[in-house]
């Protein structure tokens, strides 16, 4: 989906930018809903199920200084049925209110084998009439020729603008504006296996496409047409075009491998502030490589990677080459390229199959941003940013929908792109698995589920993550996914502790929930650490799993205070820790049972406490016995008070007991 990051700068020495920060992402989360606001309405089209696209020829005429597009689709597909006629997503919706929309998208024509075929049209669909039924299996290319103005929402699936006063064009197709400028299949259930793109325009201007570009043919006439060849599965969402006076800028990426040692990093940007644009991109070789060794190779490693400049409010991930929005002074921020690269394999390579699962697409892109700032930043910057996150997702009032959203709420643009949740709380879950797994388990994970031959380049729903991360890990996630993907809200702990030996500490969880939870208890892993008076700290995991569970603990030295979440490794708001005794009470460690007692008398004291002896004195001062076991027999001592004195490896204690 389009990006939201943009001029993140969450280093903990610059805390005061937080809140600054936070409503410049929520500014851009907001931009990023009104774009697609207007193209909601179509969430998939049962008419396009019936054959799969394998191939593209897309030639499009268009001149930034116009809002125009003449174009030439040529689709070569297979039938999945028999079937009659073949459909296709495209938009003859007009806004009469806006000029720019006047005219809409007209359809000169249609063929398939040099012939001309008949064609309807609704607001949304063109229908072709084949000439003869194709039958199952069979595949068949159909060629259309259309040209007008593209209808849309103005927000971005087919812009004309200009930068510096100089003209500029550009497309944003997600989630459904691809049929806006061209007659495509856009449903997430299909990824065309190839496409080739020839833009011509104007010469003066530089041309933008997925892919590699294969040529630039003067046409004689002030126009020249670029081709570019994207040979791996994409969406229609994904496919783009850009065009102004860029000027080039190239870099190379990739870690190097026999097969494959390097692959060129393309950056297209406006002349007037290239300077600052080239500077700004400069750490994108280290964060690609950076990606190639935690994940998997880029995945489209045979053609490119690269960012166009435009001027849309934030980012979006087109494959091969993500369309970026600069600050004032013409550079991006580092956490956009982060964000946007991250995509490429997680949006990209791997796509959501439904927008219910849209977290699969922007959690990942998220946390993978988060992911540099821990590897190039360091840990302290990583839960600072960790930190952001979970203030964000614990306040308002949308954590009373859950991650993975219902049918009716996957119809809302604005719970689609909601930042709390689809960004925020995506990518934080996935800090939590990464917690609750182990980074050898859960990046093995990862990997397996981008290298699925089921999955990769092709589509993938909540469930298949979940699979591959059990399989990894050998670990049941069903009560996670339960409580963090499809539940709401988070839980607020209450920690305290208590000394009960000068080694020894119990710590007692209790867990309430916050409003608007549907959880009853969130079973997670709970991180606490335990500070001593000279600096010393312990760092414990406790797998809490029942409310007011306790946890004896074994400590260095003797614990002064108690911390909870101090890495922010999970989601929690108003949480307390709190330590009940700052030293070591050898009183209320050791404890005898049961009293009164007729037979047998026990002593309970922790595991790192050592009984030297145990002797026992009568009311008048006499003893009457003397142990070295925990277990001592009484039932010969006449009934009465007695004391009982426990030399232990921790001191000395007395403690009384009745005989009956």
């Amino acid at each position: 989906m389009k990006r939201i990051y943009l001029m993140l700068l969450l280093i903990p020495f610059f805390s005061v930018l937080t809140h600054a920060q936070n409503k410049a992402l929520e500014k851009l989360a907001n931009a990023e809903m009104k774009s697609a606001s207007k193209r909601m309405s179509v969430v998939t089209n049962p008419d396009t199920y019936n054959y799969d696209v394998t191939y593209h020829k897309l030639e499009f005429t268009v001149d930034p200084a116009e809002y125009n597009i003449s174009g030439k689709v040529t689709t070569t597909y297979t039938a999945l049925e028999n079937m009659s006629t073949i459909v296709f997503d495209l938009n003859s919706i007009t806004d009469n209110q806006d000029p720019n929309f006047a005219d809409q998208i007209v359809v000169n024509s249609v063929r398939k084998n040099n012939a001309d075929l008949a064609f309807t049209r609704t607001d949304t669909e063109l229908i072709i009439t084949l000439p003869t039924t194709q039958n199952t299996g069979a595949s068949g290319t159909v060629e259309i020729t259309y040209a007008g103005k593209p209808a849309g929402s103005g927000f971005g699936s087919f812009i004309t603008t200009d930068h510096n006063g100089t003209p500029v064009l550009w497309t944003l197709s997600e989630p459904f504006g691809a049929r806006d400028w061209w007659p495509c299949k856009q449903d997430l259930n299909d990824k065309v296996d190839s496409i080739d793109v020839y833009i011509t325009a104007p010469e003066i201007y530089n041309a933008v496409s997925n892919g590699i570009q294969q040529s630039r043919t003067n046409n004689g006439n002030g126009t020249v047409t670029t081709h570019f060849h994207h040979g791996y599965a994409i969406p229609a969402y994904l496919i783009c075009m850009a065009v102004t006076n860029y000027q080039i800028y190239n870099q190379q990426g990739g870690l190097g491998t026999a097969q494959s040692p390097f692959f060129p990093i393309v950056n297209y940007m406006y002349p007037e502030t290239a300077a600052q644009n080239i500077a700004s991109v400069a750490p994108t070789p280290d964060i690609i490589n950076f990606y190639e060794s935690v994940f998997v190779p880029y995945p489209f490693r045979n053609e490119k990677y690269g960012h166009c400049q435009f001027d849309w409010g934030g980012g979006m991930e087109h494959t091969t080459v993500s369309f970026m929005t600069a600050d004032q002074d013409g550079a991006y921020s580092r956490e956009l390229i982060a964000h946007e690269m991250g995509h490429q394999w997680f949006g990209d390579k791997v796509t959501c199959g439904s927008w219910k699962d849209i977290w699969l697409n922007e959690g990942f892109a998220t946390y993978l941003a988060s992911m540099v700032i821990q590897h190039f930043d360091g840990e302290a910057a990583f839960i600072a940013d960790k930190s952001n996150m979970i203030s964000l997702i614990t306040s308002g009032q949308t954590l009373n929908s859950p991650l993975y959203m219902s049918d009716d709420e996957a119809l809302d643009v604005g719970r689609i792109f909601d930042f709390r949740l689809t960004y925020n709380k995506g990518a934080m879950v996935l800090n939590m698995l990464r917690f609750k797994l182990g980074d050898t388990n859960f990046f093995q994970g990862l990997r397996n589920y981008l290298n699925d031959p089921a999955l990769a380049y092709g589509y993938a729903h909540t469930p298949d993550l979940q699979a591959h991360l059990e399989a990894a890990s050998g670990i049941s996630l069903t009560e996670f996914f339960n409580d963090w993907v499809y539940g709401t809200g988070y839980p607020i702990y209450t920690i305290t502790s208590h000394n009960i030996s000068a080694t020894q500490t119990r710590i007692t969880v209790n867990q309430s929930q916050s409003f608007g939870a549907t959880v009853s208890f969130f079973e997670m892993p709970v991180p606490v650490r335990l500070t001593g008076s000279g600096g010393q700290f312990q760092d414990y995991v406790l797998d809490n799993t029942t409310n007011g569970q306790q946890f004896i603990v074994n400590v260095p030295f003797t614990a002064t205070g108690v911390t909870f979440n101090i890495k922010k490794d999970i989601i929690s708001k108003n949480s307390t820790a709190t330590l009940s005794n700052a030293g070591f009470e050898l009183d209320s460690a050791v404890s005898i049972y049961p009293n009164p007692t007729a037979s047998l008398l026990n002593i309970e004291m922790p595991e790192a406490m050592t009984l030297k002896s145990a002797a026992i004195y009568n009311a008048l001062g006499q003893k009457v016995g003397e142990y070295q076991t925990r277990n001592i027999p009484v039932s010969v001592l006449s009934d009465g008070m007695y004391t009982i004195e426990l030399l232990t490896s921790e001191g000395r204690l007395h403690k009384k007991f009745i005989k009956k």
